[in-house]
Order: structure tokens, then sequence, then C-alpha cells
């Protein structure tokens, strides 16, 4: 489907699923006379829309969603993950629940070393790539925060269709043909993704995970303590250890998802919400956006738009090369307050010529380093191969919900703890297993980001929000896609914020990317084909002048957003993934 077709399709379908609801509903004003939700699944849309229509909020919403997910589309995410939570209550609250995977307490420095060199697959597939489960914990701190619906409710989509089975989408065939080999090595992942003659299962034939369908129902009857004090956290500790791995019940035992405290950014007449360290997003985001601010960005996207995506390339390689040095656990390391200084941005771009592409970038100095007691991001008191997903929900209350979930690269690290259906994650990649390696993702790290025991791995996981002048929620979006997220979360920003385009329409338009180390750009020509947002060939061969090394991408990052322009939603999926998007 063009590009072109894309928006008026999603225009009107917007339109026929708008509904007139009453303004006034219990006593008290609605600040919208619909809800919304979106995600990279129909069966996951269909699910917060389900929850949403039978009483829930945002929040209720959000959670059976995510639980769907990992059943419908579990090479992405699923409750062997974990994810990262910003939600903003009606009354004003904006929470950020860490529910990032952690390191076992075995875990060590050189646990991925082999002859001295670091070995990458082993971080990446089989028994030591993965951290402690966290998305159970987080959905547990959501509900018990500001959920609506009985914590066993919000669990019956997801074990229907884990026990009855779903049709493997498209991405759910390839991946698991692209990683065959790996996940043929774990009988009870085998057993799951291939037929009983070792073929591996086809789009559109039927997914049935029984004993995933169970574990929802422990979980849904008996609550987080038999994930993490029960049955699951024994079995999956010794099948590890029987395996080579290094989690135990006690790592389980110890693991505790996080409320912390989020980053807040003034960006011309709005604030933009961020979640902090161990997320890398929220950060960098918030430092793009004040690298950008002095800039006509609207106007460039309009008449010059390789001044536009000259200025996106050198704020993203600056934003990059500050994540790769600074960035780390918070709970562990020092990361500055001052990248989040505004006088520091500016002397970010002091180099920066509208003339020529900026060469041997490296990270600034920050004026102060706030220490761990203190530290940025601290707890508050009180093609397909996307690897993560976001979802966002928002109800007519004014609860809001922006949620990015993963395993990490597609079927985590391919073990399936036989008897449970939970396949682990391998977010131990995302830690710098050696300084200087790169991940799976091409990100190299520095020795804030050391593997270590109890520490949480940095993410590219960029759950974002933007109130208006009054506080008011006006504009969610977060994406799937490594550290891609980081810069397709902020051009679905700025299109909105800047360039006046619809929700759909920003949510489509082509994008571009780059992360400092490879020196790349990397730019969409699939997408906005015969739009004037199209990065045509006369665009791409004045960035080559510029100096900008190009690199055509099929797709960069898939986004889920939702936009309210006065009483009312409207959602948005991206056309690259199979999605759906609801507002009624």
């Amino acid at each position: 489907m063009s590009t072109r077709r894309f928006f008026l399709q999603s225009a009107a379908l917007c339109g026929l699923l708008l509904s007139a609801k009453s303004r006034r509903s219990s006593g008290f004003d609605k600040l919208t006379v619909n809800r919304g939700a979106a995600t990279v699944h129909p069966l996951a849309t269909q699910s917060a829309a389900r929850i949403l229509r039978s009483g829930g909020n945002a929040i209720d919403a959000a959670i059976s969603a995510a639980l769907v997910l990992g059943v419908v589309d579990g090479h992405n995410s699923g409750i062997g993950g974990g994810c990262l939570v910003l939600i903003r209550r009606s009354n004003g609250q904006i929470h950020a629940i860490d529910g990032r995977e952690m390191a076992g307490l075995a875990a060590s420095e050189g646990m991925f070393l082999r002859g001295g060199k670091a070995d990458a697959s082993l971080s990446q597939n089989g028994p030591l790539a993965c951290g402690v489960p966290s998305q159970i914990a987080a959905i547990k701190q959501m509900h018990t925060l500001a959920g609506r619906m009985a914590w066993k409710d919000l669990f019956t989509d997801a074990q229907k269709a884990a026990f009855n089975g779903v049709a493997a989408s498209k991405s759910v065939a390839r991946t698991i043909a692209s990683e065959a080999d790996e996940l043929r090595k774990y009988p009870a992942s085998s057993a799951i993704y291939f037929h009983t003659d070792g073929t591996a299962i086809r789009e559109g034939e039927p997914l049935v995970q029984k004993d995933l369908a169970s574990t929802l129902e422990s979980i849904a009857l008996q609550g987080s303590e038999w994930f993490y004090e029960g049955p699951f956290a024994s079995k999956c500790a010794g099948y590890l250890k029987s395996i080579g791995g290094i989690l135990t019940r006690e790592d389980f035992l110890a693991y505790r998802s996080k409320e912390r405290t989020a980053i807040r950014t003034k960006y011309r007449d709005h604030e933009v919400i961020g979640f902090p360290p161990p997320s890398s997003g929220g950060i960098h985001i918030a430092q793009m956006l004040m690298m950008l601010e002095p800039y006509p960005i609207g106007a460039w996207m309009r008449s010059r738009p390789e001044a536009y995506y000259h200025l996106l390339c050198e704020v993203m390689k600056r934003a990059f090369a500050d994540r790769a040095y600074w960035l780390g656990d918070s709970d562990f390391v020092d990361v500055p307050q001052g990248l989040l200084d505004r006088e520091y941005s500016r002397n970010r771009m002091a180099n920066f010529v509208d003339s020529q592409s900026s060469m041997q970038i490296e990270h600034g100095t920050p004026g102060d380093s706030m220490g761990r007691n203190g530290a940025l991001g601290a707890p508050s008191s009180a093609e397909d191969l996307k690897h993560t997903t976001h979802l966002t929900t928002a109800d007519d209350e004014g609860n809001w919900v922006a949620m990015t979930c993963t395993v990490n690269t597609s079927w985590g690290c391919k073990v399936t703890v036989p008897g449970t259906g939970v396949m682990l994650n391998n977010q131990m990649d995302d830690f710098s297993i050696s300084p200087g390696t790169p991940n799976a993702f091409g990100l190299v790290g520095s020795q804030a980001n050391a593997v270590g025991p109890g520490k949480r791995p940095l993410s590219s996981m960029s759950p974002t929000m933007v109130l208006d002048a009054t506080g008011e929620p006006v504009l969610t979006a977060g994406a799937a896609g490594g550290p891609r997220i980081i810069n397709a979360t902020l051009q679905v920003l700025l299109r909105v914020l800047d360039g006046g385009c619809s929700v759909s329409e920003a949510v489509a338009c082509p994008r571009v990317h780059h992360q400092w180390q490879p020196d790349v750009l990397l730019f969409e020509d699939q997408f906005g084909v015969g739009t004037p947002w199209e990065i045509s060939p006369g665009i791409q061969a004045n960035l080559s002048r510029l100096g900008h090394p190009l690199k055509a991408s099929g797709s960069l990052a898939i986004c889920q957003a939702i936009h309210r322009q006065g009483d009312r939603l409207t959602a948005a999926h991206d056309p690259r993934a199979q999605g759906q998007s609801l507002a009624e």
C-alpha cells in the first residue's frame, strides 16, 4: 500500500471509529469524548478496547494488551522479558515504572569473555543471556498503583489466545524461520514453534501455547508471588542451572520493579515527559529537543527538507556519542544531570554548520554529576526483526499509558522453560559485555554500562508523553527497533508538534537514523513515496554533498501513538507492521 493511500485510509478509519459519548459520567467532567489504544497486533488492541468498554481504565487496558502481545507477538515481548512504563493519571500525577530485567547476583564483567575476547554469541543466545524476567513485577505495580479491574480479569484474553491458539503472523513466522537453528537447541522451544516433522510454523498456521496458558492462569489466580517466590522461580532456576545458566531462585526473590522520577523537558509551548535511566531514550530525546529548539523545524520540514535531515543527523550523532560514554544503570553509576542542561545542549551544537557534516564527534563533558544517591533517574520516593513492542492506551478520564515491552532480540535467548511456555529474554546483551564491543544493534558502550551483579542494562526504550500548557496530555509515542526507537520517537513528536501533521501521518512519514557509530545515515526509501514527505533522490544527493554517508533502509522502527485535539483522541499504529489502532 502506498503511504499516500495509507494516510487517506487512516483518516477515514479514525473518523468511523470516533463515537460521540457523553462528556459527563459519574458526576465529573471527562477529558475526552472517546478512548484510544494502539498496538502492533489487532488482538491486543481489541483486548485493550474490551477492557475500556468493560469499565477498566487505561492502566487496565495496557496490562491486558501487553499480556496478549506476549502470546501473539512473543518474538518481541512477553512475561519472560521486561518493560518500561509511563503513566499519566487523571489527577495529573506522572509515574515512571522501571520493569527492566536485572542481572543475576552471580553475573560478572568477564562472564562473556573467552580467551580474553568478548563472545557475543553467549550474551545473545542461550542460558547466560537472560536477566531476571520483570514484566510481571511491573504490571503488578501498575495495577496496585492505578488499576481498577480485578487482577485476574486482565489475564482472560491472553489465556484464551494461548490455550486456543492464534494464527501465526507474518513476523512471527519469519522470525521463527530466521532463528530456527537456535530455537531447535531447546526442546521446549522446539515443541512450540515447530511441527513434529521438524518444519517451522508458517504464517497463518495455528500457534497453540497451552503451557503458557496454564502459567498465565496461575499468575492470574495466585498473583505475582507464584512467579517470583513460588513454582516458576524454582522451575526456571533449576532448568537454567542444568544447561549452564546462572540465575537462581534468590535472584527472583530479590527482584523489584521500581518507580523512578520521570524526565520533564520544556519544548516550545509543551512539556515532554520521558523515561530516565536505565532508559537512555528519555535523556537523549530531551537533549535533542533542546538542541533543535532554536531552529525553524516546521518550516525546514516543508521548504528545506535537506536542511531538516542534516540538522537531525547532527543532533543524533551528538546524543548517541553521549549515550555511549555516560549512560548506565543510575543505581550503580553516576549519570550527569548536566546532560539535560540547556547551556550544555547549546554548547554541543557550537561546532554545527549547515553546510557540512561534522566529523569525529565525541562525547561532551556536562557540568556536573550528581552521584548515585541523587542521580538522574534514581528511584522516586513515592524489518520484521524489530525486537520489542510499544503500546499506548488512553481513557476518557485523562489516564494515559505509554508502555514499551521487550525480550530484546527476536525470541530473546531462545530458551523456553519446560512446562511453562515462557520464552526468556536475552537482555544481558544490552550491557557492554566488553567496553568498545558492539552489541546486536551495533551499539558500543563504556564502563558505565558494564555487566554487574544486580544491575540493569541500558535500554533504548523511550515511552514518551507530551503535555500542553495546562498540563493535560496531548500526545504520546514510543517505538520498537533497538536504538532506532529513540530517533523514531523523536521524529513522530517533531512531525506533530512542529510540522502540524496528523498523528497517523506523523507515524507513517519516512524517517532517518544515525547512532554515532557506525558513521552512516540510514534513511527510509519505501515510505512517503509520492507525498511531500518523501526522501527523494534529490534530497539524498544534497545530503551526500553535505558529507553524510547514506544507506537506504526499508523500515526504521515501529511506532504507536495517540494524539488529543480538543476533546477527541486519535490513535495511530505504524504501517510498517500489521497492527491496529482504535479510538472509540
